[in-house]
């Protein structure tokens, strides 16, 4: 089963008020609310591409995917993918304590991304 998954997001952004973010960026009270408390089971397109754009993401960092004991999907089927990870993407705590070189690997690779783009 799909669902929305912005959790993860909001904490890898360090978005401690979801709820503000989201009003700030365009989306509705209401649907704000909905999203937040994972009771948005239809979605616009258009609220797809504002958050998307407000939290710098895709359209698929946005889903995850639970297996659905009713409807098996093999291992190899592509909505797999979607299946949450538990990646600590709580990444400023860990610089917090990082040693200084490590640091420096960081920034020099930060450096390349953005001399790619």
């Amino acid at each position: 089963m799909l669902y929305f998954n912005l959790n993860p997001i909001f904490k890898a952004r360090r978005i401690d008020k979801p709820y503000t973010f989201l009003v700030k960026a365009g989306i509705a009270p209401h649907t704000a609310t909905k999203i937040i408390t994972n009771k948005m089971h239809v979605m616009r397109l258009n609220h797809i591409e504002i958050i998307c754009r407000a939290l710098y993401c895709e359209p698929n960092d946005l889903l995850a995917f639970k297996q659905d004991p009713n409807h098996f999907i093999p291992e190899n089927h592509p909505l797999v993918k979607l299946t949450p990870t538990n990646d600590n993407l709580d990444w400023q705590e860990q610089l917090k304590t990082m040693p200084l070189d490590k640091l420096k690997q960081i920034s020099k690779i930060l450096d390349q991304t953005d001399n790619q783009e």
